[in-house]
């Protein structure tokens, strides 16, 4: 009996470090597939290129949620130029979920003077066969970024020692997402400054119309702060790596910045700390045109 215990405890322990130990996950898989698509869109153009990458259940924002391959489908194809770069990546330990930010021009014309400048948040989700799919797509606009400032770049492989299987439990994980997003979004009425205090991660990045990306707690505060922004936000939906080392979650809101009430998207990209709380890495609102 004791031999027969030993063994199956001696078995479990394989299998666990059998899973652990293949096909190591990097984040270099989500910054290739974005390099892939920013190719794909060079050769096929806008609208080939996204339907081409998209996920199945993918989205963007246009201005209400729309899947990619209902627009892109629907549309004309579109003309013009669009190039970007991955500054900013994360994958799951399990490498099932990722997602890359970073700056983009779209230019519709040979005249210099039509170009748009930018930066994009792509949330990257892998299929049934492992190969990851655009999940969301969505971005901001900003004035050219002045000569020579150089964007930091931020790309850190996932902790290994989290990889885990695929939990058989995946609506419970969800569910504390949305917990976490609707917190969040319910603190946010009562004070800004004290939500994101609560809530960023040391690494964290803010993305909001008309400015350039805004990075680490202190600076991003500081911008609320001076902009006088008040927010109230409503969660639509959520999702979370199987690894539970990372999530994001999207929904509406609505700014007070000074005088002017504007609605916007929002997305948050979330990352599980060593104390196991959940805090935003990043954050993006792009306006809704009237």
């Amino acid at each position: 009996m004791k031999r027969s215990i030993l063994a199956a405890i001696i078995l479990v322990s394989c299998q666990g470090l059998a899973f652990a130990q293949q096909n190591k996950v990097e984040v270099n898989t989500v910054i290739a597939a974005e390099k892939n698509f920013d190719k794909l869109v060079e050769r096929r153009g806008i609208k080939d290129a996204f339907l081409a990458v998209a996920d199945p259940e993918g989205i963007v924002f246009k201005p209400e949620v729309v899947k990619i391959t209902d627009f892109y489908s629907q549309i004309d194809k579109q003309s013009g130029t669009l190039v970007w770069e991955p500054k900013f990546a994360r994958i799951s330990a399990n490498g099932d979920l990722a997602f890359t930010a970073g700056p983009y021009v779209y230019q519709n014309g040979k005249d210099d003077s039509d170009k748009v400048f930018g930066h994009y948040v792509s949330v990257w989700r892998a299929d049934i066969n492992g190969k990851l799919k655009l999940l969301i797509d969505l971005g901001i606009q900003h004035p050219e970024p002045e000569a020579g400032q150089a964007e930091l770049t931020d790309f850190k492989d996932p902790d290994s020692s989290k990889r885990v299987a695929p939990s058989k439990d995946p609506f419970n994980g969800r569910s504390i997402i949305i917990g976490t997003d609707k917190i969040f979004n319910h603190e946010l009425t009562v004070s800004a400054l004290a939500t994101y205090k609560e809530f960023l991660s040391p690494e964290a990045r803010y993305y909001f119309p008309g400015f350039e990306p805004i990075l680490g707690p202190d600076k991003i505060m500081q911008f609320i702060d001076n902009e006088g922004i008040n927010i109230s936000a409503e969660t639509i939906n959520v999702g979370r790596s199987t690894s539970n080392d990372l999530a994001y979650s999207y929904g509406r809101a609505r700014i007070k910045k000074g005088e002017i009430v504007s609605n916007y998207n929002y997305v948050r990209i979330w990352e599980i700390d060593a104390s196991h709380k959940w805090n935003v890495l990043l954050e993006v609102f792009s306006a809704v045109e009237q």
